[in-house]
């Protein structure tokens, strides 16, 4: 099965073949040695130079310990214009006050709404930077500069960006962001990592879940350890794919992204196809996913199953209300531009087929 959902991802098969070597004893210093490549690795990616801590637990589980540890504050504005978010809003409605600041899914954020929010009393604001579920790019350098202007702390998910696109978590002012191992990484699901500034930590709530206090990541960091028995396998899978990234080369890897999807919209836009996120001055295209409204003449079964079970290629379909309205093609991770054409090339073929569209990939430059 080809996939071509944002995530989970194809993995290199150096990365398959690294989750198979023998087991070692996490409190060793072959573990350690893992643990600070991977910790100095995904600092380069957050665009940090403060603390990473990597968590044995996927994405929600990184969202939710940057949420509960640094959640000592009075208010928290969340922002929601996609599946992300809303689940972000629903984090922190177990740890604090939260305003959500709500848009339509597939709608650019309004900075001055947001604004209106943190200037009516909340200490901290927290969004998705790559809306996976709607296919935008949400403007996170120009939202903390906002939230900064009222001393706010600022959470960032950045687990579909991360690894994929242009982030630079200090130079935007963001304190706390997030990134999952299965998504622009490349690894097998399971990893999450956490990167915290030194002033996260004056909003620190001592109630936070016991196995995702970072307090107690950030005091066994000291010594390159972990705080609990880490799922070792999947460091030996994440450490080979930061190797093929530091291989590859990280400007080298972001342009390959954002080519890739450039190539997908181009296409999109050629077979009179219509993508689905309405951006403003301030939003882009997602470089990780296309988000493209369902055409008339098929349905959501007709299309992702043939796609499926004739070709062995898996695209995503929405989420809740938008279930059957959109479909979702990844790239992220390792896909290569091979993916992407051979995707293309059956979508266009089914709807070719249904007289929806006329051919039109052989006529678009690679």
């Amino acid at each position: 099965m080809l996939l071509m959902i944002p995530g989970p991802v194809h993995l290199h098969e150096r990365i398959q073949l690294a989750m198979a070597k023998p087991m070692i004893g996490h409190r060793t210093k072959d573990f350690s040695e893992i643990l600070q490549y991977c910790t100095e690795m995904l600092k380069k990616l957050f665009g940090t130079k403060h603390d990473v801590f990597i968590i044995s637990g996927s994405g929600t589980a990184g969202m939710e310990a940057a949420i509960a540890c640094f959640s000592k504050v009075k208010r928290i504005t969340c922002i929601d214009n996609g599946k992300f978010g809303d689940r972000l809003g629903k984090i922190a409605e177990r740890y604090t006050e939260v305003d959500v600041v709500r848009f339509e899914w597939g709608k650019s954020i309004e900075l001055d709404e947001v604004e209106k929010s943190l200037s009516e009393g909340s200490e901290a604001l927290a969004f998705v930077h790559n809306e996976t579920s709607t296919g935008i790019l949400n403007p996170a350098k120009e939202l903390a500069k906002i939230a900064k202007k009222y001393d706010a702390l600022v959470i960032m998910d950045g687990i579909t960006s991360v690894g994929g696109d242009y982030v630079a978590m200090d130079e935007w002012g963001i304190d706390v962001a997030i990134v999952g191992s299965q998504k622009c990484i490349g690894a097998p699901p399971g990893l999450s990592a956490v990167a915290v500034n030194d002033r996260a930590w004056e909003f620190y709530n001592e109630k936070c879940p016991f196995y995702l206090d970072l307090k107690a990541y950030k005091k066994k960091l000291e010594d390159w350890q972990t705080p609990y028995t880490p799922a070792v396998s999947l460091f030996f899978a994440l450490q080979e794919a930061l190797k093929i990234i530091e291989e590859e080369g990280i400007e080298n890897r972001i342009r390959r992204h954002r080519e890739l999807s450039a190539f997908v919209r181009k296409w999109v836009e050629e077979a009179g196809l219509e993508l689905f996120p309405e951006l403003n001055e301030y939003s882009q295209y997602s470089n990780t996913v296309t988000a493209i409204k369902m055409p008339e003449g098929i349905t959501d079964k007709e299309l992702r199953g043939e796609l499926k079970e004739r070709y062995g290629i898996l695209v995503s379909g929405g989420q809740e209300h938008l279930k059957g309205k959109i479909f979702r093609i990844g790239t992220m991770g390792n896909v290569t531009i091979r993916d992407v054409v051979t995707t293309l090339s059956c979508i266009e073929r089914i709807l070719v087929k249904k007289g929806i569209i006329k051919p039109v990939l052989s006529e678009i430059e690679v």
